[in-house]
């Protein structure tokens, strides 16, 4: 137990001043303080200031925020105030994942990253993290889909079912194992592919060569059509279409089936309706054999659909399309629960002043009602404020990153429950890499430092992704002429069965889990 300052001036239950004995307390810095009636009490530090005294002396105050104690199995905020000159300690390991609500080992939980400040390894509740859907959120460059990679390697472990909506093309890197060894040292990690455990689909296969292909069936309404035809429609074009959907309704038909059913119309006005059917067929969205929920919905599987080069009317319709599929089918208890990620929301459940596309109400549906029949819900965007309101304040486990933009920072207030403008102003001053962690899996929001991948980043980004395009040479790379001379030749492919090479040694050595 080391002693680190103590309490100094005015004293309330909630915040206090510590005048600081030891300047390596850093904000977010968890103390503790002895209540005369609590017992031992957990704090944060907030903010620290330095001046002089009177008399020339230098001091060090340390504005604390009481996060609370536990009373059985509730988390409790004293009703007195803690007395004058009581002596602060930095808080121990045990107290801090007691209060806070951390799991203290990683099997069936998810290993997320380290407790700023401390070394102490945040372990999340699955269920409590997941089972009320989430949302990662973050501008630009500060490590948003980094974090997802992480999230999604750590439910991959646990085997859990996992469908991926990839506007860009970002996940499929799961596949393949990283080579920043240095970051990975530090979070007890090592390399690891999920390559038997990803199934790739892709709308366009030219840009996406080693997916395999993806086809929804052309079963439309009439509102479907006409958002994602690529014109707009006279009233007597509108009358065309439903004539021809209201003669095939009952028929498995194909886009040509439509185009020739439209043909047969005698009005003019056919031939921009043909255009634009042409223009779905050569999509190729609709081509090949489509995907069933169970296809999509397996144990231990993370399906990406992958909609990289895609038109963003067909990539609406395809998330339209899949999601009123997966809800109905889990409903009934086809398909077992499963976590479903889109990234780019905004782009696909917007804020209603910024428009409505086709997967908007259903989005709105999957996010009311989905967790009571095991769909969790994830939506990852760099635009918090253009993400429909209702989705957003529904997902009860929210991990941001750091958030500049005011009208992204105000809707943040209004989705979190609690929001405080100290919260608003950690988010602004996080770093690259670390994450504002709030929700039912904390008892109290954290500040994490997110571990370092298993499996190589997809992503543009900057941070970790930028050390990653970035590399430089390692530790194990730096000690590998120590045990390997350069010249050494490789071994041969025929090698003594079960024999270690000396590198292979040295990086099971340095590699290993803790």
């Amino acid at each position: 137990m080391r002693f680190i300052g103590t309490i100094q001036g005015e004293v309330n239950p909630t915040t206090f001043n510590v005048q600081l004995a030891v300047t390596d307390v850093g904000k977010g810095s968890f103390i503790k303080i002895s209540h005369e009636t609590y017992g031992w009490v957990l704090a944060r530090v907030d903010n620290l200031k330095r001046y002089l005294d009177n008399k020339g002396e230098e001091i060090v105050l340390a504005n604390a925020r009481t996060v609370g104690y536990k009373h059985g199995n509730q988390i409790l905020v004293p009703k007195t105030p803690f007395k004058p000159e009581e002596r602060v300690y930095s808080a121990d390991r045990e107290l801090i994942t007691d209060i806070i609500g951390l799991k203290k080992t990683r099997t069936g939980n998810l290993y997320i990253g380290v407790l700023e400040g401390h070394d102490i390894p945040v372990y999340l509740d699955t269920g409590k993290a997941i089972g009320k859907h989430m949302s990662v959120l973050a501008k630009t460059g500060a490590g948003k889909s980094y974090t997802v990679g992480v999230i999604l390697e750590e439910l991959l472990k646990e085997r859990f079912p996992i469908i991926v909506i990839d506007p860009h093309g970002e996940y499929s890197s799961l596949r393949y194992e990283s080579e920043d060894y240095d970051s990975m040292l530090p979070y007890g990690i090592k390399p690891r592919t999920y390559e038997n455990q990803i199934k790739e689909y892709a709308v366009n296969i030219i840009a996406n060569p080693d997916a395999g292909k993806f086809a929804i069936r052309p079963r439309f309404t009439l509102e479907e059509l006409l958002e994602i035809l690529p014109m707009k429609l006279t009233d007597k074009q509108k009358s065309i279409v439903y004539d021809v959907l209201r003669r095939v309704e009952h028929q498995d038909y194909t886009i040509q089936d439509l185009i020739n059913a439209v043909r047969m119309d005698e009005s003019k006005a056919k031939w921009k309706v043909i255009s634009g059917l042409e223009v779905l067929r050569n999509s190729g969205i609709f081509d090949g054999k489509p995907l069933s929920e169970k296809d999509l919905i397996k144990e231990g599987q993370a399906t990406i659909l992958n909609l990289k080069g895609a038109e963003p009317r067909i990539q609406e319709l395809i998330v339209s399309k899949v999601s009123k599929n997966l809800f109905n089918a889990i409903k009934v208890a086809d398909i077992s629960p499963f976590f479903y990620l889109i990234e780019e929301a905004h782009n696909f459940c917007p804020e209603r002043g910024f428009g409505d596309t086709l997967s908007s109400q259903v989005l709105r549906d999957i996010a009311s009602e989905g967790r009571k029949f095991g769909l969790h819900l994830c939506v990852v965007s760099q635009r918090p404020a253009r993400i429909d309101k209702n989705v957003l304040s529904q997902c009860n486990t929210q991990i941001i990153l750091k958030v500049t933009n005011p009208n992204d920072l105000r809707a943040l207030g209004q989705s979190i429950e609690g929001f405080t403008p100290g919260m608003e102003n950690d988010i602004k001053q996080l770093s690259v890499g670390q994450a504002l962690i709030v929700g039912e899996c904390v008892e109290q929001p954290i500040t994490v430092n997110i571990r370092a991948r298993e499996t190589r980043h997809g992503g543009g980004g900057g941070g970790k992704a930028k050390q990653m395009t970035e590399k430089k040479p390692g530790i194990i790379e730096k000690i590998k002429p120590v045990f390997i001379k350069e010249d050494t030749p490789k071994p041969a492919a025929g090698k003594e069965p079960g024999k270690k090479t000396g590198w292979e040694r040295v990086r099971r050595i340095f590699l290993k889990d803790k």
